[in-house]
């Protein structure tokens, strides 16, 4: 269960869908393999086998979890640099700690967000607390890689945190669904999220046998990906479930709706909805560096050996070892 969660009666309402509006159409889905990411967590790659033609302005996505720790299990990343883009992660349930070589850190906890515009590059480490790492815990969330556009690449770094109270929360028309609005507008309703490349990012919970339209500016690709639970997405009904990836043709709206039943571990339909304003650039990437061309690929490398992306400061955050 979201550790951010509301009832639906009380909260305002999206409108109804306008007149002639065009509910995007289903192109593709795909489902996400597994695999492990930083000191061994396990992740489900969202985008694997997706065009980045389709994704732009995204780059990557992983879904963190979920999973349920035991005592000593929790991992997180050592420290790792950035150059060229921004990194956007959302703690669904479970907290992580952060520290960079620019001075920022801190804790992203429960329904938390935090941007991170590495930009002309930085050095960055995210870790479970040691609390966490001694009892062990549900741990589950996104972490979202953003294009930069070659103006903004070499744009200095930056954070913003978002707390889990800041996010506008909306209800579908007939309250059968509950709507995150992190970034983006929805509507009438806009989240508090800012990055340098326009995007929008929505956590809907949509309950059994309920469907909502969620209105998606036109001039932004759409993606719906599913945190669990099971359902379908499109005018067309496409069946999707858990770890898997629509990716939307164009139009006015999103249209999701929850399985009448859905297994017991997972309530209704967690879907997490993207979109952006494509940026329509080449896109040179490696590791933890998305550049515009290989020659600057390299120099991101080069940078990184010779300490020009910040250094490991004196009080450095470091994963806990029980």
């Amino acid at each position: 269960m979201p550790a951010v969660t509301a009832d639906t009666v009380r909260l305002p309402r999206l409108a109804e869908p306008a007149l002639g509006a065009v509910d995007r159409p289903v192109r593709t889905i795909t489902t996400a393999p597994s695999g492990f990411e930083g000191e061994g967590f396990p992740v489900l790659r969202a985008f694997a086998g997706v065009r980045l033609t389709d994704l732009d302005p995204f780059i990557h996505m992983d879904e963190m979890g979920a999973v349920d720790y035991g005592p000593g299990e929790p991992k997180g990343t050592p420290w790792h640099p950035h150059r060229g883009f921004e990194t956007v992660t959302y703690m669904i349930d479970g907290t992580f700690q952060h520290q960079d070589s620019h001075g920022g850190g801190g804790l992203i906890t429960d329904g938390a967000t935090q941007w991170m515009t590495a930009g002309a590059g930085i050095l960055h480490i995210e870790t479970p607390p040691e609390e966490l790492v001694v009892r062990g815990g549900l741990f589950h969330g996104i972490q979202l890689w953003v294009n930069l556009p070659a103006r903004d690449k070499f744009t200095p770094p930056r954070y913003q945190n978002l707390e889990a109270g800041q996010v506008e929360l909306v209800a579908s028309p007939d309250g059968g669904a509950l709507l995150r609005v992190i970034a983006g507008e929805v509507g009438e309703h806009r989240g508090p999220g800012s990055t340098h490349t326009p995007i929008s990012v929505v956590h809907a919970t949509v309950s059994p046998g309920a469907r909502v339209h969620v209105p998606w500016n036109p001039e932004f690709n759409a993606l719906a990906y599913v945190l669990g639970g099971r359902g379908t997405v499109g005018p067309a009904g496409r069946p999707i479930e858990a770890g898997q990836l629509a990716v939307l043709g164009a139009g006015d709206l999103v249209t999701v709706a929850a399985d009448a039943r859905q297994d017991a571990a997972t309530p209704g339909l967690e879907v997490l909805l993207l979109g952006g304003r494509p940026i329509r650039e080449h896109v040179e990437a490696y590791g933890p560096f998305v550049m515009n061309t290989r020659a600057e690929l390299i120099q991101a490398v080069e940078d990184f050996q010779a300490g020009k992306l910040g250094v490991i400061p004196a009080n450095a955050l470091m994963p806990h070892r029980g």
